[in-house]
């Protein structure tokens, strides 16, 4: 269900498993977390520079797979910090920029996924939400914290409390996602920028990884983030890729980062 390949710089991931909406069952987000990891290595190894993540069919995902769940029969303790948390975290530690493009439904953990990629591009008419209520269980997949911090904690409980689903316009509005284009051009749009991603400087995009994550996790004001830019600015000014870019735009010419 859940494949990586690679196409030049980039790792592309697919969720394809069509005839369930890709909904997601242990084994999926083990083997994403996997796939998760191993862009990392290949990363790493300076193969890729970017990953790539989509879905198959009419859904980016329904969620978590459902099927077979017995009430009070599954560990759930484990379930989260055996799965939920794994991927969670490889997809945060991942140095380089996960672009994710989502057509259709995602909802519950499907959702908790996509909202947890760095870029994310949407289809205007895909629809967007985690109806845990209605099982009578509570946002994970660190769903509270991308909800509160992105839209706020009345519209976040507004969307916990009834269940709505936002549209991929609405979510980009509302500050969630990154931008929303019309369904028959998503993929072309979100592979383009994912290309131009791809042939950037690599070493400024993964420093401005780390310095958005160290804003997130630290909850840094404005002074020590300035402190943590400064640093890695010191650094990338000594990079081939710095050296790069000032030639080309001193020589007039597109840069070639290697």
């Amino acid at each position: 269900m859940i494949e990586l390949h690679t196409n030049g710089r980039i790792a592309e991931i697919v969720l394809n498993a069509p005839e369930r909406l890709n909904a997601l069952g242990e084994e999926d987000i083990l083997a994403l977390t996997q796939a998760i990891e191993e862009s990392a290595a290949l990363a790493e190894a300076g193969e890729v520079r970017v990953v790539f993540l989509r879905a198959e069919g009419r859904a980016f995902s329904a969620g978590r797979n459902l099927k077979g769940l017995q009430p009070g029969a599954e560990d759930t303790g484990a379930y989260l910090t055996e799965h939920v948390i794994p991927l969670m975290r490889a997809m945060s530690e991942l140095p380089i920029p996960i672009v994710a493009a989502a057509q259709g439904a995602t909802l519950g953990a499907g959702l908790g996924v996509l909202a947890s990629c760095d870029v994310v591009y949407v289809a205007e008419n895909a629809k967007f939400g985690s109806p845990f209520g209605a099982l009578g269980l509570i946002l994970d997949c660190g769903g509270h914290w991308l909800f509160a911090d992105r839209l706020g904690g009345q519209r976040a409980m507004d969307l916990i409390l009834t269940g709505e689903l936002m549209s991929g316009a609405e979510a980009v509005a509302a500050g969630l996602f990154s931008r929303a284009v019309p369904a028959e051009e998503l993929e072309a749009f979100a592979r383009e920028r994912v290309e131009r991603i791809a042939a950037g400087p690599s070493q400024a995009f993964r420093a401005s990884k780390r310095v958005l994550s160290q804003i997130r996790d630290s909850s840094l004001g404005f002074w020590d983030a300035l402190d943590v830019e400064s640093a890695e600015q010191v650094e990338l000014g000594a990079s081939a890729d710095y050296a790069e870019g000032l030639a080309a735009f001193q020589e007039k010419r597109p840069p070639l980062f290697e």
